[in-house]
């Protein structure tokens, strides 16, 4: 069952950064109760295509931008800025592809998938983003539930540092499961009350559909798993909690 805990954390200050970082706490597994039932699939699949059409499409436009300077030929001393906007749109959009291949789709047949690579595609999408990673992931290889939710948890964990920070990404073996954790610490941390329903598996509201639905995916696929994932959200910080079996 997914649940979520709201409790104060404490205040991040610069000092906490400088320190080691402390030991994971194994997550425990509280009792489950009924779920709510799931989003209709048509809603879901909407959400989701909007969702997606929405991070695609700003790359999409800059490379089109770019492409209609080079073709303009009162433009032509703008050669150099058009080619440098569709380089850097190209490749924006080429990384989100490939993130999204693996956090929502099916990633073709492939059923495990080596943390490193998972690094990569984190990577990639934070290299857009104001926030920072730090990768602490002590697993070498995930099988793809507990890899598409810690993909998923990594970018929720970068929306919500609209301001920067960073975005501390943690996964453990736990006996027969994996806890991942991502905590995010930084200025004006928070995340939208749409996000918060998503992970307690709620249907969508009248917020923004395109937060609550990659959060109640994350949900769902926690769940569908035999998992459970939680968020607690304090004074500039926002910790995504998730236990997974990584089950062969």
């Amino acid at each position: 069952m997914t649940e979520l805990r709201m409790s104060p954390l404490g205040a991040w200050s610069p000092d906490l950064e400088a320190a080691p970082p402390p030991p994971v706490t194994p997550i425990a597994r509280a009792p489950r109760a009924p779920r709510p039932p799931l989003a209709n699939p048509t809603e879901l699949a909407a959400h989701l295509a909007a969702r997606l059409c929405h991070d695609f499409i700003s790359p999409a436009s800059a490379i089109m931008s770019g492409v209609d300077l080079l073709d303009d030929p009162t433009t032509q001393d703008m050669r150099e800025d058009a080619i440098n906007l569709i380089s850097t749109s190209a490749k924006k959009l080429a990384d989100m592809l490939s993130f999204a291949r693996v956090a929502f789709g099916a990633s073709a047949a492939a059923e495990t998938f080596e943390a490193d690579a998972l690094r990569q595609l984190t990577q990639s999408v934070f290299t857009h983003v104001r926030p920072s990673l730090d990768w602490q992931v002590e697993i070498v290889q995930m099988q793809k539930p507990p890899a598409r939710a810690l993909l998923n948890m990594a970018q929720i964990g970068a929306s919500a540092l609209p301001m920067g920070g960073v975005a501390v990404v943690r996964a453990v073996q736990n006996g027969a499961d994996i806890d991942i954790t991502v905590d995010a610490k930084g200025p004006r941390a928070r995340v939208r009350p749409e996000v918060l329903a998503g992970l307690r598996g709620e249907p969508a509201g009248e917020g923004l559909g395109g937060h609550w639905v990659q959060a109640f995916y994350l949900s769902a696929l926690v769940h569908a798993a035999d998992g459970v994932c939680s968020a607690e959200v304090s004074e500039d910080r926002v910790l995504i909690s998730a236990s997974i079996p990584n089950a062969n």
